[in-house]
């Protein structure tokens, strides 16, 4: 039953995903822009991301072999990330752009290594077929987005629920704080790669004051719409979260 319903779920995400795709036009920079890093830095991000990429993968495989509906989950959870990360708000003085991302959702409900993969996959094939971030800036991306903002997300949840927070605050301030974790990380990312001879500290405190006009009520968007999708899910499917290790059995309410 769970694994049609979520079949199901995940045909109703294609046809929103390829018009996406297909009335892609002439982008805004998302994410950090291709070219904008120097190589050795572009490089140095690809090595920090590929061992949380790879162990996602890893994660992925012991799960589902366990589990045979664990995969579609994974689907529709990157169906999610890869559209709410494609609504750019164009930074055009940090030569980049903010949006929400959707990382604290996938990593509160996944976990955050397979919520890296997630977003490593919605990351290309924005790359790749919408112009949206870069290949050469795939990896550092990936750490800032991915990395940084899942177990941001999910950190922050797991503490808060731990010390008896209820669930939609602990959802909201994990959607929050990754959202502004992922942007600090970009910030300090462009300041080393661009900063030359110039000073880390002040080239980093100007472009994380670039990103403050959109990223903090796209900040404050992000917390409503991750708290949104968990309380839905504890009202509707609360076995669900149990599944996915979210809830323990005794805390479902008949």
């Amino acid at each position: 039953m769970i694994v049609r319903k979520l079949k199901l779920n995940i045909r109703i995400f294609v046809p929103v995903l390829s018009g996406f795709l297909l009335c892609a036009t002439s982008a805004q920079a998302m994410h950090i822009s291709e070219g904008i890093l120097p190589w050795n830095w572009a490089i140095l991000w690809f090595g920090v991301a590929m061992p949380f990429a790879a162990y996602g993968l890893y994660e992925l495989k012991k799960k589902s072999s366990c589990d045979l509906s664990y995969k579609p989950l994974v689907g529709l959870m990157a169906a999610v990330v890869f559209i709410i990360s494609c609504m750019p708000v164009p930074v055009p003085t940090a030569g980049t752009c903010s949006h929400p991302c959707g990382t604290a959702i996938s990593g509160i409900l996944l976990g955050p290594a397979i919520s890296v993969l997630i977003t490593a996959a919605a990351l290309l094939i924005q790359a790749l077929f919408l112009a949206h971030g870069g290949l050469s800036t795939w990896g550092a991306d990936i750490v800032s987005m991915g990395v940084v903002g899942s177990f941001t997300g999910y950190f922050v949840f797991r503490v808060l629920r731990a010390i008896r927070i209820n669930m939609s605050a602990a959802a909201f301030m994990a959607g929050l704080l990754a959202d502004w974790a992922t942007y600090l990380a970009t910030s300090a990312e462009l300041a080393l790669g661009i900063k030359g001879g110039s000073p880390f500290l002040p080239l980093f405190y100007k472009i994380m004051l670039a990103f403050i006009p959109t990223q903090l009520p796209l900040g404050i968007l992000e917390g409503a719409m991750t708290a949104g999708m968990v309380v839905l899910l504890y009202k509707k499917r609360p076995d669900l979260l149990v599944k996915m290790g979210v809830l323990k059995p005794t805390e479902v309410t008949i």
